[in-house]
């Protein structure tokens, strides 16, 4: 799928970046501009303009009169949606998946606790609405427009703990809970048991009962850990 609003670059990109986090071009592999605009048959000027987003992402570095180098994976920038999408479509896929669950797991239970504390009436009522939206198609196979509800719920509760920090992990959630769907590892519709604890959280928020939401959403992403093991082991 080519990036979209990215033109020829983007189609680079495309390529390119799923190339470089599948391995394809591991760490210190020197590119040349002039042979990757000749590969992609594009101008030096869309192959630098591609180069500067991959620098951007810290998956490469350019240096005069040495070319394009691949750096080490320790040093990307993993919160990148699109570096998080690319991993998630090639062999990384299962490891990628677990980091990002654990990550969730360490952030979100803490952050519905806050929210419990912090949302608005407007944030409260967002959750219940996205809650009701996730209840509406948890049956019949509708998983992409469940997906729809369930990111906008995860990022109303980061957003409403009113910590900056975690309301910009919301992109880094979307994208783990979209690459889950978009990639069949999921269930043919998703675990009644956590929709129903998502319409809990909403509730708790609602109520201002911090423990009991922070308690709620560790089940939540405990139970994605688990389905993990099943589905991606």
């Amino acid at each position: 799928m080519t990036t979209p609003g990215r033109g020829l670059h983007g189609h680079v990109l495309d390529s390119l970046g799923p190339a470089i986090t599948a391995g394809e071009y591991p760490p210190g592999s020197v590119l040349r501009t002039d042979e990757l605009a000749q590969r992609f048959d594009v101008s030096r000027s869309v192959m630098r303009e591609a180069v500067r987003v991959l620098e951007s992402m810290h998956l490469v570095e350019s240096r005069r009169r040495v070319g394009v180098t691949v750096r080490p994976k320790a040093e990307w920038n993993v919160y990148d949606p699109q570096v998080i999408r690319w991993r998630l479509a090639g062999a990384d896929r299962p490891h990628q998946l677990r980091s990002l669950t654990v990550l969730r797991s360490a952030v979100e239970p803490v952050a519905a606790g806050l929210a419990a504390r912090n949302a608005s009436a407007e944030q409260c009522a967002e959750l219940t609405e996205r809650a009701i939206g996730m209840v509406a198609n948890s049956r019949g196979h509708k998983l992409e427009d469940y997906l729809v509800h369930d990111m906008a719920f995860h990022r109303v509760i980061l957003v409403a703990s009113g910590n900056e920090m975690f309301a910009r992990l919301g992109d880094v959630v979307a994208e783990v809970l979209a690459g889950r769907t978009h990639h069949e590892v999921m269930f043919e519709d998703p675990d009644p048991a956590a929709v129903t604890l998502h319409v809990q959280v909403a509730e708790a928020v609602r109520e201002g009962d911090a423990a009991r939401a922070e308690k709620l959403t560790r089940e939540i992403t405990v139970g994605a850990l688990q389905e993990l093991d099943i589905l991606a082991p």
